[in-house]
């Protein structure tokens, strides 16, 4: 634990306690991984970190200790690890939906419920890309050209996970606009027959 600890305080800021977005792109620095990376997000997740740029020493601890790693070296080698079990369709959910409530904290304004459409793209492609590239691709370009929507919610970020999880690509002879999916995804379905046909 001393030594966790002391990693922690190697990248903390001295005045506040916290690792902050300087002490996180040192940290990057020294995983050599761009702090973009979805494995900064995944390492976040595990940490279950509350507030987006800031690691809290709690939060840390319970990261590290998770992933048995007490340095810099043992924490790069865990983050191949770290991203197979996040893979995992039982975490990657939990992921997903986490993706979505941390990037929220990271607003200055207090209690907001949904994410602009310029960030949503941004974490859409860093959070579900890996696994739905065209899927992403085409929601992405459909967002940026739509004019209905200047923000997400929640409940429509977990239904694009659902549509790429359920729903046949780029064919979508499964999709009843019937059941319960969210509106937008029914104009996305529309917007992407058109260009089909």
């Amino acid at each position: 634990m001393e030594r966790i600890d002391n990693v922690f305080y190697s990248y903390a800021n001295k005045s506040s306690g916290l690792i902050d977005p300087e002490g996180i792109e040192a940290l990057c620095s020294d995983l050599e991984v761009d702090h973009t990376d979805v494995r900064i997000l995944m390492l976040a997740w595990k940490m279950k970190s509350e507030k987006q740029g800031y690691f809290t020493l709690e939060e840390w601890r319970r990261g590290l200790k998770a992933l048995r790693a007490d340095n810099v070296h043992k924490l790069k080698k865990a983050l191949p690890e770290l991203e197979k079990e996040v893979k995992r369709p039982t975490n990657f959910v939990d992921f997903y939906s986490y993706a979505f409530q941390y990037c929220l904290t990271g607003n200055e304004k207090e209690k907001q419920k949904s994410i602009d459409i310029e960030s949503i793209c941004q974490l859409l492609d860093l959070a579900l890309g890996f696994q739905f590239r065209s899927q992403v691709d085409y929601f992405i370009d459909y967002l940026k050209i739509q004019s209905d929507y200047k923000v997400i919610n929640l409940d429509q970020w977990m239904g694009f996970y659902r549509f790429c999880n359920e729903i046949n690509f780029p064919g979508l002879s499964n999709y009843d606009p019937e059941l319960a999916w969210p509106l937008i995804l029914d104009n996305f379905v529309e917007w992407l027959r058109e260009k089909q046909t």
